[in-house]
């Protein structure tokens, strides 16, 4: 090979390779986020939007809510790759670990998911405590979704009470909002949701609390985190984290966001907190 030949050569090497390096770097100033679908899309649409540009600014990166179908799809947005953060609930994130073999890393949650709750609603008078349920018409939200139905089917069948033998009818309304709207509507006598978006839905005076009510509030688990893949980069993670945990009350920006968020803040977590958790879907038949 001449030396011009080779110069030629070399050149285009080096061309090549700041082309990949530069598709590299392109590639990470993306995050792709998501969450679970618990709510109706416009409202995590609403609820994410200050958020994602708060991390903009903190990351310098541009951030993307992509909306997903359903809870399965979340869980299999993060383990192939096509999203990088996603807002699960315990058991999504149970299913995430180990779909990808505890490749998923959790990395902040509410103060309130520490213990978390969900409450069992109904319009019927006779309904008083779970037992109660027995011959009863019931929702629960997704069949994935930790507060609207692995908690609930647990502390049912606590009471001695098989929703899939002992009730008239069981259904899964998809979302907690969507559980107010079938009991409030008649569709069925009771139902399990969260009990962050009871207390939203009343606040918003979208749910008569004479016409509905709570006859059972569980006791407390570790529910929601934010999680990411553990092939992403440690820096990048930390300033993830230090980003929520940096969120301030005292400050009126952050607090708009965690209002929407509804916490007063962020804290660290890890997966060992959500032991329990993977306990009750082993017990209830939801985990093979």
């Amino acid at each position: 090979m001449s030396f011009s030949s080779y110069r030629r050569y070399f050149h285009s090497a080096i061309a090549a390779a700041l082309l990949c390096l530069c598709g590299t770097s392109m590639a990470q100033q993306v995050l792709r986020v998501s969450a679970i679908p618990d709510e109706a899309p416009t409202e995590l649409q609403r609820k994410f939007k200050p958020l994602g540009a708060y991390l903009e600014k903190k990351l310098g990166m541009k951030v993307e809510f992509t909306p997903v179908t359903d809870y399965a799809a979340s869980v299999e947005g993060l383990v192939n790759k096509k999203l990088d953060m996603v807002w699960f609930g315990g058991f999504t994130f149970i299913q995430a670990k180990v779909r990808s073999k505890d490749q998923v890393i959790p990395l902040v949650q509410r103060e309130e998911d520490e213990k978390f709750k969900s409450v069992f609603i109904t319009t019927d008078s006779n309904i008083h405590k779970l037992e109660d349920l027995k011959g009863k018409t019931f929702t629960f939200g997704s069949e994935s979704s930790t507060s609207g139905h692995l908690m609930p089917r647990s502390y049912m069948l606590a009471a001695k009470i098989n929703p899939d033998t002992d009730l008239k009818r069981i259904a899964f309304s998809g979302a907690h909002d969507a559980t107010v709207a079938a009991v409030a509507g008649g569709k069925v006598d009771a139902g399990a949701l969260n009990i962050s978006v009871w207390e939203k839905l009343i606040a918003q005076n979208k749910v008569d609390t004479k016409l509905v009510h709570v006859f059972y509030t569980t006791p407390g688990y570790y529910d929601y985190n934010w999680s990411v893949r553990a092939d992403m980069p440690a820096g990048l993670r930390k300033k993830i984290t230090d980003a929520f945990l940096a969120l301030d009350a005292k400050n009126p920006e952050d607090k708009a966001i965690l209002d929407l968020q509804r916490t007063v803040r962020f804290i660290p977590t890890k997966a060992d907190n959500y032991k329990a958790i993977e306990a009750a879907a082993h017990n209830a038949g939801l985990l093979k």
